[in-house]
């Protein structure tokens, strides 16, 4: 079948594709003689990305049957590839390949692209591929079957996301770019970068690596790339490049590889450990082999659930973080000109930071004593210093922002004008009502009162103000500058113009804001304690530590559940284990061992000495278990059960809108990977929705095959 067939067929599987047109002009390069651009351009403003689908891939093929024939009559001395501005491509078109129902569908997408991009690399003249923008997955693929590659300074994010995802860099990024910078730097790009929550490169680094000939300033970047073009035409500047080492070190990388896919997804997730067999083939630089390779993997993983579910997670936070199910009118929202903070310790420090950055406007702390508010104050001023060490920001910037952010003893004086107010105190009850109760003396009536409460009710927080309908919650994630999600939680008087003030501070502060009932532990908090209460409970009862712990290995956690303990602190998740047992004493325990080890003032059940987790002796000593001995999947399958349960009763509850806000939660807020599409496309995939639940989270064809 000739690729055009191949492209007509798919067209048709690709009714909403965004159609990319390939743009050829002619330009006459100084002493090299006419040279043909190739513009990719899908018509849209910058902002919106180029892709590739059928009948994208089909315009390219068009244009170059026209440079084909015109290098072979002598007309042109070479051929480039560029983008519109700020973007070069970034990819093939996601909304097309998740509604692929067949394997044959998917594997004519792979040939597909693979028959247009090789053509590059088979014209009678050199070919040049310019990244002057954003390149991702096919957009970086493209380039690597050109003969030489020249990359923007500005360029602010290069990648192959493939394996993030759950495919593989199907259009020769698994056996083009190792032989181009060999194995071990491509293991980095395709797989270690990948899998550290798809961190791009920037144009530099691009460059550093070998992956581009040559780097430009953004300003001037098409016009320096072609003044390059033509000195390499007239053989002026000859591009050399470093051997490729196709020995043991090309192995060595391999193996590395699947060291990095073993700590991230324990197994879980296919498309790493595919990537890599394609790499380690690719070692006798065969091509023709390596594309097919290519071909069949991005088949079978197109029509798996790992890429389904990936789709998903990439469009829970793409769109569906943009529109907040159930925000009010935005319309509504109060502008915010100052900040107050009550609190000066490190969470209510990292606040006071984000909210300066932000919003740009006067954040006041206060505190019990001036030590502790100047503590926090000088916090806030370190860390400005250090963006400042790495070039974040400029120095007048950090004195601006250092200015903004003051503290004060009397709350009247720090308060008075501040539109929006943030608690971060002890958490109980009790001092949080005296505190609400102090700020809301001297606050404007306008003002929003915003609680970062873990757990506790807003409601009860906010029943014995004279304004109860102006308190939010405002639940953020440690590390509050690098998770994303905030859980903005309506309690039972808060008023649409609280919230949404709150909804627009929340964008302000670029979060992922999802609307929540105020029922105890809210969404991530409330999952977790009920995953981590199993995985207790199991070990009081007499399976090791070890066994539960190893037990959900094959989810892909980002870590294991003793070393995320380890993170959110035993005594936090103590207390909110304590708090959701107050509220359902039948479903929520407290672990006497958890108890024991808080008490003791243990920091995790862990110690390090060796380099890797081991059990703490100490912590050993302190256990007391029962004689109920289970196997790794009887303790899986019970924690899965209890999730489930869980969530299933959330969403009879309306804890959330529907099921893609718990997952959007656990990817934002917990570092739920993306391959399990959260939990619940997890869960239904397994089985287990159905077993504790009788049905599915998702409709069919959400995170999942079409039927």
């Amino acid at each position: 079948m000739s690729t055009t067939e191949l492209l007509k067929g798919a067209a048709e599987l690709f009714p909403d594709e965004v159609v990319t047109q390939a743009h050829v002009r002619h330009l006459e390069l100084p002493g090299a003689g006419t040279f043909a651009l190739i513009t990719l351009d899908n018509g849209l403003d910058h902002t919106k990305p180029t892709t590739f689908g059928p009948q994208s891939l089909a315009n390219l093929d068009t244009a170059l049957d026209q440079v084909e024939a015109e290098a072979k009559d002598g007309k042109i001395v070479g051929v480039g590839v560029t983008g519109k501005p700020f973007i070069f491509a970034v990819g093939a078109d996601l909304k097309g390949v998740e509604l692929l129902k067949r394997h044959e569908d998917a594997l004519a997408i792979g040939k597909g692209g693979h028959d247009v991009f090789k053509r590059l690399s088979g014209l009678a003249v050199p070919t040049f591929a310019y990244y002057n923008g954003a390149a991702m997955g096919g957009g970086v693929e493209v380039g690597l079957h050109c003969t030489y590659r020249t990359v923007s300074k500005a360029l602010p994010a290069f990648s192959l996301p493939e394996v993030f995802l759950g495919l593989v860099p199907g259009w020769g990024g698994c056996v083009l770019l190792p032989n181009l910078i060999g194995a071990d730097r491509a293991v980095s790009v395709i797989i270690e970068n990948s899998l550290n929550q798809n961190k791009q490169l920037k144009g530099q680094q691009v460059y550093d690596l070998g992956i581009a000939d040559a780097i430009f300033e953004g300003a001037d970047f098409l016009e320096q790339s072609l003044l390059w073009t033509a000195s390499v035409l007239k053989g002026d500047t000859e591009v050399v490049r470093a051997d490729v080492d196709r020995g043991e070190a090309w192995d060595q990388a391999v193996q590395r590889g699947k060291g990095i896919a073993d700590s991230k997804v324990h197994g879980a997730a296919p498309a790493a450990y595919r990537a890599l067999d394609i790499i380690a083939a690719a070692k006798n630089g065969d091509l023709r082999q390596g594309f097919d390779a290519e071909d069949q993997a991005l088949a079978d993983l197109i029509m798996g659930g790992e890429l389904r579910s990936g789709i998903y997670s990439f469009n829970l936070v793409q769109k569906r973080a943009k529109r907040p199910a159930g925000a009010p009118d935005k319309a509504l929202a109060r502008p915010v000109t100052k900040v107050g903070v009550v609190g000066a310790g490190l969470m209510a420090s990292q606040l006071a930071l984000l909210f300066a950055r932000r919003l740009e406007v006067p954040v006041v702390l206060t505190d019990i004593d001036q030590a502790r508010i100047d503590k926090g104050v000088e916090y806030v001023h370190g860390e400005i210093d250090k963006l400042l060490l790495k070039g974040r920001v400029n120095q007048d910037k950090a004195n601006r922002l250092k200015g903004l952010v003051s503290g004060h003893l009397d709350k009247a004086a720090a308060f008075g004008d501040a539109d929006f107010v943030i608690e971060a105190v002890f958490e109980e009850m009790g001092v949080k009502q005296q505190v609400f109760a102090e700020v809301e003396a001297v606050v404007p009536e306008h003002a929003v009162l915003a609680t970062n409460t873990s757990s506790l009710s807003v409601t009860e927080m906010a029943s014995k103000l004279k304004h109860p309908e102006r308190v939010v919650g405002f639940h953020f994630f440690n590390p509050v500058a690098i998770l994303p999600l905030l859980e903005i939680v309506r309690a039972e008087q808060t008023d649409d113009a609280s919230l949404a003030t709150a909804f627009s501070v929340a964008k302000s502060l670029k979060k992922t804001a999802v609307l929540v009932k105020d029922a105890p532990a809210f969404v991530v908090n409330r999952i977790l304690t009920r995953f981590m209460g199993e995985i207790q409970n199991v070990i009081d009862e007499g399976t090791p530590v070890e066994t539960a712990e190893k037990a959900v290995e094959p989810l892909g956690l980002p870590m294991s559940p003793l070393v995320l303990l380890e993170l959110v602190g035993p005594a936090i998740g103590l207390h909110v284990s304590e708090t959701l047992h107050g509220a359902f004493p039948e479903r929520f325990t407290v672990s006497p061992n958890l108890a024991a080890v808080v008490k003791a003032g243990k920091r995790g059940f862990y110690v390090y000495d060796s380099g890797k987790p081991e059990l703490d002796p100490e912590v050993k000593a302190l256990l007391k278990q029962g004689d109920s001995v289970l196997t790794e999947e009887q303790v899986r399958d019970r924690v899965l059960d209890a999730v489930a349960q869980e969530i299933g009763l959330m969403l009879d509850e309306g804890v959330v809108a529907e099921a893609q806000d718990i997952d959007l939660c656990l990817i934002t807020g917990a570092g739920w990977p993306f391959h399990l599409g959260g939990i619940t496309p997890y869960l239904d995939r397994s089985g287990v929705s159905e077993r504790v639940n009788g049905k599915k989270f998702l409709a069919p064809g959400v995170a999942s095959v079409p039927a």
